[in-house]
């Protein structure tokens, strides 16, 4: 893993942080020394940027977006790329957005590609066979995302949505969600959540399970959809680990993960709602 640092020497540590960082024992930094030529080292971001408001792609550099490594002349913005700019600056690093395809997230970070994923994954115990997770960096419930000319856009609950056509993305836990929905006619599961838009707004689908950004991001672009917002306890049933996010790293660099945690805990819940609700109104399809 390039991330991975070692324990340095006890004299040569205190030559390189005295004065610097406040040490006990001389134990690792949790900010980056400066590289050999007096550069910032280089924290690499996986995410889909195909995945709004949490990342997409755009043209330019307009509204903060950042250049993306391993695509020339393409741009990233989002949730996930602001909060990446905050930990990346907090822990002392510059930042890297490397765009990778959903299912090869957290292998890249298993194999070194990658130091760390933020792309709204789940923090499920399946993915924790593979890689660690930081603390949780949002929290999204889960909602339904319907036409507005659907006969299921006045449902109340979960059981309303009986017997519809539905699908969302593969590898999610949202997939999962749709066994809940009686007598449902479960569609395969689809890439990308522009093609899951693309197959509701066409009918082919009457209903898209996905969390919350997700679906306020979707109705904020595209007045023909309506997010269900089911209530006293009529919704889809999920545990803390469906719908907290987390920020995947390499088990073998618990370094990183302490750094990160500690750079999220200087951003408050109100912040991180700030910050969504800024990346939803910044995303392409939404201007």
């Amino acid at each position: 893993m390039k991330f991975t640092k070692r324990i340095l020497p006890v004299l040569l540590c205190a030559v390189l942080t005295a004065g610097l960082i406040t040490m006990a024992g001389c134990t690792k930094s949790e900010t980056a020394a400066p590289a050999a030529d007096g550069s910032k080292k280089v924290l690499k971001v996986g995410m889909e940027c195909n995945y709004a408001p949490y990342n997409w792609t755009q043209a330019d550099n307009s509204n903060g977006a950042i250049p993306i490594a391993n695509s020339s002349g393409e741009y990233t913005n989002g949730y996930d790329v602001m909060m990446a700019k905050k930990i990346a600056d907090s822990i002392g690093y510059d930042l890297q957005i490397v765009k990778t395809e959903w299912d090869g997230l957290a292998p890249s970070v298993v194999s070194g590609k990658l130091d760390a994923v933020i792309a709204g994954m789940s923090i499920t115990e399946e993915r924790k066979k593979t890689v660690d997770f930081t603390d949780p960096y949002y929290k999204a419930t889960i909602y339904a995302l319907v036409r507005s000319d659907s006969k299921y856009a006045s449902a109340k609950s979960v059981e309303d949505l009986k017997g519809a056509s539905c699908t969302s993305q593969q590898n999610t836990v949202w997939y999962d969600m749709l066994k809940q929905i009686p007598d449902a006619a479960i569609q395969p599961a689809m890439k990308n959540v522009p093609a899951l838009i693309v197959s509701l707004t066409s009918g082919k689908t009457d209903v898209f399970v996905t969390d919350k950004p997700t679906a306020m991001g979707a109705v904020y672009a595209n007045k023909k959809l309506v997010m269900l917002d089911f209530q006293d306890g009529n919704g889809f049933k999920a545990t803390d680990a469906d719908v907290n996010l987390g920020i995947a790293v390499s088990k073998s660099n618990p370094e990183l993960k302490a750094a990160v945690n500690k750079a999220l805990s200087g951003i408050s819940e109100a912040d991180r709602d700030k910050i969504m609700q800024d990346a939803i109104a910044k995303q392409p399809l939404a201007q």
